[in-house]
């Protein structure tokens, strides 16, 4: 079952700029994400959260998945299987951080998870 490897569907970006992106998908119940954490209660479990945001982040504006320093981090609600999840991420290339919040996308008061990291930049 290679292919549900941390597996992300759907993806589509809402909004994009320079230094901005919205973008929805949905993490399948299939996904390895979901492997052992809770089986009778399915949750994405936070590292790999941060693993789906710092994949963005490198998609989207090149900065490496190392990730020197995490600013500010708060997990607010859990994400449960197939859940269509809205991610928005905001690169501050003067302060060397990603700014990020992964809310429902149907109710965007329902924030999943919010924070900040440092990002170092690979583009050349």
């Amino acid at each position: 079952m290679e292919q549900n490897l941390h597996s992300i569907t759907g993806e589509k970006i809402i909004a994009q700029t320079e230094n901005e992106v919205s973008l929805e998908f949905s993490i399948p119940e299939e996904s390895d994400f979901f492997d052992g954490h809770f089986p009778e209660y399915k949750l994405l479990p936070a590292v790999a959260q941060f693993e789906i945001i710092t994949r963005f982040s490198r998609k989207y504006f090149g900065t490496e998945r190392y990730v020197p320093d995490i600013r500010r981090i708060k997990f607010s609600a859990p994400i449960r299987p197939n859940a269509v999840v809205r991610l928005h991420l905001h690169y501050k290339a003067d302060k060397g951080a990603v700014a990020f919040t992964m809310a429902d996308a149907a109710h965007s008061d329902k924030v999943y998870s919010s924070g900040s990291f440092s990002a170092v930049c690979g583009r050349a």
